[in-house]
């Protein structure tokens, strides 16, 4: 088990981390997710031994410790993937993807490389110099890398930004199987909700400084302690619950997501500010009073046009409870 106590950190003065705790079990994939500047990098840097903390880290019972204690950060069972690749850019793709490996058994190697490269999806550029690749096709190189040598922990920072996005869904549900069968614990620090939602085990929310909330991807979602952590996650309106039911507090506010609003022939009056194209539907900016609200609709609806809307079924009850 991966262990944190008491982490903390600052640079110069400024606090970055507070007091952070966490227990994370092997095999677990986990995603830290916040605004930025929150402290999502500096936490994998202190895992992997690259700034020090006077709090205690520990994997399996042996503590890890920073840059006041080991000359070359990192244990041999940890890789990181920084926003930076490090790749040797002379050298080609799979040359790249071998750096680490032993030469004692070069079919072995040829073997692993040519693994890697099939999870990343880079095969037909094995022998492509790095220097001629595109910055997505680097960025899947070095996380080739960075599992070349079996880690038993897997760091990863922003690892899949680069990457086109037609690409990038297919990629993440090749290495997030390929991460569960390897039994690899992996900690992703990003700002794609998508890494947070369809492949980890739990999230943990950094804001202020601290651990801020933390669950499974789908209790964040369905159960958002408020607005700041719903928006992680996509668009979100945050409004008052009198602007969809008169029976409560003026006070009372309300986490709603725009497809739990839908265009009916009874509820809240509004006027269409825009529409804009999503693919599969359209997200509907209406303005009810003086209040914007967001709302999802099968088709597109002219700006200026009346219409009235409501929460679906069952929206309002579960989140104020």
């Amino acid at each position: 088990m991966l262990q944190l106590k008491n982490v903390s950190f600052a640079y110069d003065t400024e606090p970055v981390l507070k007091n952070i705790h966490m227990n994370i079990k092997p095999a677990e994939n986990i995603s830290i997710i916040g605004e930025s500047g929150c402290g999502k990098s500096t936490l994998l840097k202190l895992i992997y031994g690259l700034l020090h903390t006077e709090g205690k880290i520990t994997w399996k019972d042996k503590e890890l410790l920073g840059p006041n204690f080991n000359l070359i950060p990192g244990e041999d069972f940890i890789k990181y993937l920084a926003q930076d690749f490090d790749l040797m850019l002379p050298l080609s793709a799979a040359d790249n993807v071998g750096k680490y490996l032993s030469n004692f058994y070069p079919v072995k190697k040829k073997r692993r490389i040519k693994e890697l490269l099939e999870v990343v999806e880079m095969t037909d550029l094995a022998d492509k110099k790095a220097k001629l690749l595109s910055g997505g096709q680097q960025q899947r190189i070095a996380l080739a890398r960075a599992l070349a040598k079996e880690p038993e922990i897997l760091l990863l920072d922003e690892p899949f930004s680069h990457i086109d996005h037609f690409r990038k869904n297919k990629l993440r549900r090749k290495l997030f199987s390929y991460l569960k069968e390897q039994n690899i614990t992996c900690i992703i620090a990003t700002h794609d909700s998508t890494d947070a939602l369809a492949f980890a085990d739990r999230t943990f929310v950094l804001k202020n400084s601290k651990i801020y909330a933390q669950g499974t991807p789908r209790e964040l979602y369905e159960q958002p302690k408020n607005h700041y952590v719903a928006s992680l996650f996509g668009d979100v309106n945050h409004i008052p619950v009198t602007l969809l039911k008169t029976d409560h507090k003026k006070s009372d506010k309300v986490v709603v997501y725009p497809h739990e609003l839908k265009v009916a022939n009874t509820g809240t009056e509004a006027i269409v500010q825009n529409s804009y194209f999503k693919g599969e539907s359209f997200l509907i900016e209406v303005l009810a009073g003086s209040r914007t609200v967001l709302l999802n609709h099968h088709k597109e609806i002219a700006t200026g046009q009346k219409l009235k809307f409501k929460l679906r079924k069952g929206v309002l009850e579960s989140r104020l409870k």
